[in-house]
C-alpha cells in the first residue's frame, strides 16, 4: 500500500508527524527544496549536529528517504518492523563499510533516495567538521546525483548535551545537485592510491558545497 507518491503508508504517517512537530515546536522553514529530484536515485548529503537532523532533512522533501541506523537497533522486533517499513538502511558501527555500503548502493540502484552525513558523526560543538572519505566511496560507487543540504538551529535545539529538545527555530536548505561524472570515470581505471584520493576529494567537495549553503540574513 502506497501514499503520497513513493511513500509507504507508515513512512507517510511519520513524515506528517515530523512536519507537524517541526512546524509547531520549531517553526521550521525549508529553502530550495525544488533542487531535490522527486524521482530516481539521489544522495542527500547533510551536516550533522543533532539526532533530529535526519527527520528534518527528510521532512522538507515530498518523497521517501532512506535513513541509516546502526544494525543493533534492528534487534528490537517492533522497532525493526517500523524501520524496515521506512526503508531504513542498517549499517555497522563504521557506518559505511561491508553490508551497509552494499545496502546503500542497492537502494540507490532501485531508484531510491538516501541521506548520508559526510562528517560521519554529530558535531560536538555545532560547527562543521571535516568530511570523511566514506561518503566519497558511496558517491563514486553509485551513479546518483548528490544534493547537499544544510540544517540550521539543530545544535541549539537539541545538541548532544541536551536531554530534551528546546523550541528553537530550525531550517533546512538544499543545494544544487553535484554529479562527479569526471571523477567517476577516472575512478574506473586509476591506481589504488589515486582512488583513495578521489574518495576524499569527493567528500571534501560535498562538504564544501554544504558549507556554501549560507543562510540569508533576512530569512534564517
Amino acid at each position: 500500500m502506497r501514499a503520497m507518491g513513493n511513500m509507504t503508508v507508515c513512512y507517510a504517517i511519520g513524515w506528517h508527524f515530523f512536519r507537524l512537530y517541526f512546524s509547531m515546536y520549531h517553526r521550521f522553514r525549508v529553502f530550495n527544496v525544488e533542487r531535490v529530484p522527486l524521482q530516481g536515485p539521489v544522495i542527500l548529503a547533510s551536516n550533522h549536529a543533532s539526532y533530529i537532523d535526519p527527520p528534518l532533512v527528510g521532512a522538507g522533501v515530498r518523497r521517501q528517504i532512506s535513513y541509516l541506523a546502526r544494525d543493533s537497533i534492528f534487534r528490537v522486533p517492533v522497532l525493526a518492523s517500523i524501520l524496515r517499513s521506512w526503508k531504513v538502511v542498517p549499517v555497522d558501527r563504521d557506518g559505511g563499510t561491508g553490508r551497509g555500503l552494499k545496502a546503500i548502493l542497492d537502494r540507490l540502484a532501485c531508484g531510491g533516495a538516501v541521506i548520508l552525513f559526510p562528517e560521519g558523526t554529530r558535531s560536538r560543538h555545532g560547527e562543521l567538521n571535516p568530511a570523511r572519505s566514506g561518503v566519497g566511496l558511496a558517491v563514486i560507487k553509485s551513479t546518483a546525483p548528490v544534493v547537499p543540504a544544510r540544517v540550521f538551529g539543530t545544535y541549539q535545539a537539541y545538541g548532544a548535551q541536551m536531554l530534551v529538545p528546546r523550541p528553537r527555530p530550525l531550517a533546512v536548505k538544499y543545494g544544487r545537485p553535484l554529479l562527479f561524472e569526471a571523477l567517476r570515470a577516472e575512478a574506473q581505471n586509476c591506481s589504488k592510491p589515486r582512488l583513495k584520493e578521489i574518495y576524499q576529494q569527493v567528500a571534501d567537495e560535498v562538504m564544501a558545497a554544504i558549507a556554501g549553503l549560507e543562510p540569508k540574513e533576512d530569512s534564517l
